[in-house]
């Protein structure tokens, strides 16, 4: 490849020369990077093409798709892609009696999918790690859904500060109110590095 390359540069660009009917291998590369790009939309949630298209952020749709490395060694993880941006990996199921089944179970119960609930685990995973005690040293945010100020939870219940249950139920109201879905939520949050 290296004499390949060498070869190459050393050609005269004043000298016109015959097209080749060998593909480059720049040539192979960009067109496989175009099919990726063309396809992932269209794949479906089945797909195991490794890459992602930029819907743009005026984008008002949703794609989910698989990604899978047979032999490049990824593992297999879920993206959706809301609003333009590359969304959250599949959460999984979570072990029973923590804060995130409880978070499930209430995501359901709200006619929420999977992927919302895929979005709502990184969303807190990313705020507050799903501590229920965490604090923002400097804005005083608290708890799972980083209330500021953390009092805003008494509304959910007196117990706020120490009660996941009562923060992940303020949560998903403040999430609903606010953005209408898990989804929504952190896709502000990743544009905006907050929500």
């Amino acid at each position: 490849m290296r004499n390949m390359l060498k070869a190459w540069f050393r050609r005269p660009a004043h000298r016109a020369e015959r097209p080749s009917a060998k593909p480059t291998i720049l040539s192979v590369l960009a067109m496989a990077s175009v099919a990726g790009f063309v396809a992932v939309p269209l794949a479906g949630p089945s797909s195991t093409i490794a890459s992602a298209a930029w819907l743009g952020p005026e984008a008002n749709s949703s794609v989910s798709f698989l990604v899978t490395g047979q032999s490049s060694g990824l593992t297999r993880e879920e993206f959706t892609v809301v609003g333009g941006y590359l969304m959250a990996p599949a959460a999984g199921r979570p072990d029973p009696g923590t804060a995130q089944a409880l978070a499930l179970d209430l995501v359901s119960a709200r006619g929420w999918d999977d992927g919302e609930f895929n979005c709502l685990v990184a969303l807190w995973s990313k705020e507050s790690g799903w501590n229920h005690f965490a604090m923002n040293r400097s804005s005083g945010a608290y708890g799972i859904p980083q209330a500021l100020p953390g009092e805003k939870m008494a509304s959910a219940g007196a117990d706020w500060a120490t009660n996941p249950a009562t923060q992940i139920v303020w949560g998903l109201g403040y999430i609903d109110a606010r953005y209408g879905t898990p989804c929504e939520a952190w896709g502000h949050s990743q544009r905006k590095n907050w929500y």
